[in-house]
């Protein structure tokens, strides 16, 4: 384990870095904290890093002690993975050394590192050989306002064990009103668990609505290359996202965009790039 202390920068642009203060006395006064804060204040990967600031994790380790993990889970596989990433740049450590990550058949982390990025599966998958999670001094359970069910699993595995772990703490962050449920969940002898809010970073936006057109002739694809050649002849410039339920319709969608597009002198050469789980690292690295 390396002696040279790390230096842990919190960008001031960033909402909860503005209330790093408030969460560390809340996480030092409280076992179990609720964050709520919209997409873009910074919560998830500002988090581990103000718990590394307040002592915790295997770098902070007393000498001659093996030390635990700052746990972090993420609902699916590839946000574990790029948070992972986005950590280790802002701590300007290689990936796996301080942060690393661990999903279904993939695992990168040092045998000293200190957070560990993982699915709620994974961590779930855990209480069956560690029961009391000793590998963990703090956890931190991210977007549990989608109520999976290994999220509601782990909220009640974690309620119960509590009690057992003392020095446990835990962090859940939600970016919904639903924090005051998970407030009351978690609630001890002092009352509920105390719940900081954090505003989110806006952004201008425009809503368009299209009419809605139900024909044997025209689907959800011919809406989508109507919606990308309406928003191609904007000024604004810059790349488009389609959100879509499911692989097959992602793929769908593609193949019928590339036709589409090869057809128009102008957009030809616009790259299409279908992004689901199901795709390796390499070519989810090369998409984002």
């Amino acid at each position: 384990m390396s002696s040279t202390p790390l230096h842990i920068e919190f960008p001031e642009t960033l909402p909860v870095s503005a209330r790093r203060h408030e969460i560390e006395a809340a996480m030092r006064d409280h076992q179990v904290v609720i964050v709520c804060g919209e997409t873009g204040s910074g919560k998830t990967t500002q988090i581990p890093k103000i718990a590394l600031a307040m002592g915790r994790g295997r770098l902070n380790a007393k000498p001659g002690q093996r030390g635990q993990f700052i746990g972090h889970t993420q609902p699916r596989r590839i946000a574990a993975s790029s948070v992972a990433k986005r950590i280790a740049e802002e701590l300007k450590t290689p990936l796996g050394e301080v942060v690393g990550f661990k999903v279904r058949f993939q695992d990168r982390l040092s045998k000293d590192a200190s957070v560990k990025l993982m699915t709620d599966g994974i961590l779930l998958a855990e209480t069956q050989t560690d029961p009391d999670l000793r590998a963990y001094d703090t956890l931190i359970i991210d977007e549990a306002h989608e109520r999976s069910l290994n999220i509601d699993f782990l909220l009640g595995y974690l309620r119960q064990l509590l009690p057992r772990r003392p020095d446990l703490k835990v962090v859940v962050t939600s970016a919904t009103i639903d924090a005051d449920r998970f407030a009351q969940y978690f609630a001890s002898k002092n009352g509920p668990a105390p719940v900081l809010m954090v505003s989110g970073r806006t952004f201008p936006v425009e809503v368009r609505w299209r009419p809605f057109e139900e024909s044997r002739d025209y689907d959800l694809n011919s809406a989508i290359t109507d919606a990308v050649d309406e928003l191609w002849r904007g000024p604004q410039g810059g790349d488009i996202l389609v959100f879509l339920p499911g692989e097959r319709e992602i793929r769908e969608a593609a193949d019928h965009l590339r036709k589409h597009l090869s057809h128009q002198p102008v957009m030809r050469n616009a790259e299409v790039l279908p992004l689901f789980a199901r795709l390796s690292q390499a070519e989810q690295d090369r998409i984002f």
